[in-house]
């Protein structure tokens, strides 16, 4: 059983709060918009990063963090890039990836919205968990939590985090 946590689109901005959500993650899962390497750093910290690279970060963090990451997780194929869109509409850059191979789970950011949608088609789960960072037109900045537990992602959980 693994804990992860996952972010997206943080754009440099770093937030305390997210190694009090994190603790306890056996993993951290960043798709894309980092900002920069103090980011990644951070969040080694507190957990094993798996990250890929978005639009807006430099050539440094894409030497470092591929466009797209496919791995497995206990019996859970992930696939995780930054632009990616949902079911219906897939990114360009991924749509024949995603239906030549689907995986059990595809994690992807950019679109600043949090999203969480079953493609039946496809049987995956989708996921974007929205904007971390203070950069953009999102009003409120979200981190997501769940468990995979050999074949099972449960325990979803959205985290809103509130300005002071």
């Amino acid at each position: 059983m693994k804990k992860i946590g996952l972010l997206s689109d943080t754009h440099a901005y770093w937030d305390e709060k997210f190694r009090q959500y994190f603790a306890g993650c056996d993993e951290i899962w960043h798709a894309g918009d980092i900002g920069n390497m103090t980011i990644l750093n951070q969040l080694e910290t507190i957990a094993p990063v798996r990250a890929v690279y978005g639009n807006v970060d430099d050539h440094h963090l894409r030497t470092i963090c591929p466009k797209i990451l496919r791995f497995r997780i206990e019996e859970i194929e992930v696939l995780l890039t930054h632009i990616g869109g949902y079911p219906g509409r897939y990114a360009p850059e991924i749509r024949q990836e995603i239906y030549a191979n689907p995986p059990k789970l595809f994690v992807c950011g950019h679109s600043h919205i949090l999203k969480v949608m079953y493609d039946k088609s496809l049987q995956m789960l989708c996921v974007n968990p929205g904007a971390a960072g203070k950069y953009g037109f999102h009003q409120v900045r979200t981190l997501m939590r769940f468990v995979i537990d050999g074949n099972d992602i449960k325990n979803l959980e959205v985290i809103e985090l509130a300005e002071e």
